[in-house]
């Protein structure tokens, strides 16, 4: 928010503080606005429980600018998201809209709300496990076999197996629990 200057001796000094004001009641309800936007991939899920919506501001000039992290280079959701952020805040009165993309930090699984975790459980889709931390610098190269214990979303049992390491999306992988014999996906954690 910009301050804007007093009016002078009028006593409409309090006027710029209602401006201001009303930028923020603003830049809060286009937040709001923006939050509950659907992914196109997981429509169970939010934007904002996804951890993809990195910001929403008012600028200088009016415009509503919302920033979007991609979950990885090359998401094919993209731009869905950026134009249903766009189409979401014209359609609440924001004449003015502008979606950034932020590539630094890049999206980990680790920005997924609690309540986005539930969520995918509740829908049968096993949340993350938390991301791996790695130094910058050379990623090692892992040669052997491992073995990750992902819970059936179903169940609870920790009997399960992977059976393609790609799902319907390429953020997933298919599991089939061996306790209760269901398919399940995963989400993979990056």
């Amino acid at each position: 928010m910009t301050a804007r200057p007093a009016t002078g001796p009028t006593g409409l000094a309090g006027l710029a503080d209602l401006a201001d004001l009303a930028d923020l009641r603003d830049a809060r309800r286009a937040r709001q606005i923006a939050e509950q936007v659907p992914d196109p991939e997981l429509p169970m899920l939010t934007l904002a429980d996804l951890g993809v919506l990195r910001g929403v501001e008012i600028g200088p000039d009016g415009t509503v600018v919302a920033s979007l992290t991609p979950t990885y280079s090359g998401c094919p959701a993209m731009a869905e998201m950026r134009a249903d952020v766009a189409a979401r805040l014209r359609g609440a009165g924001f004449a003015r809209v502008e979606i950034r993309t932020v590539l630094d930090p890049p999206w980990t699984t680790d920005w997924i709300t609690p309540a986005g975790r539930r969520t995918l459980a509740e829908h049968g889709i096993a949340p993350p496990h938390p991301a791996p931390r790695r130094a910058t610098g050379p990623i090692p190269l892992e040669l052997t076999a491992t073995r990750r214990s992902v819970a059936c979303p179903r169940c609870g049992s920790a009997e399960t197996e992977e059976t393609s390491r790609f799902a319907s999306t390429s953020c997933k992988a298919l599991w089939r629990c061996r306790g209760c014999l269901e398919p399940f996906e995963y989400v993979k954690e990056i």
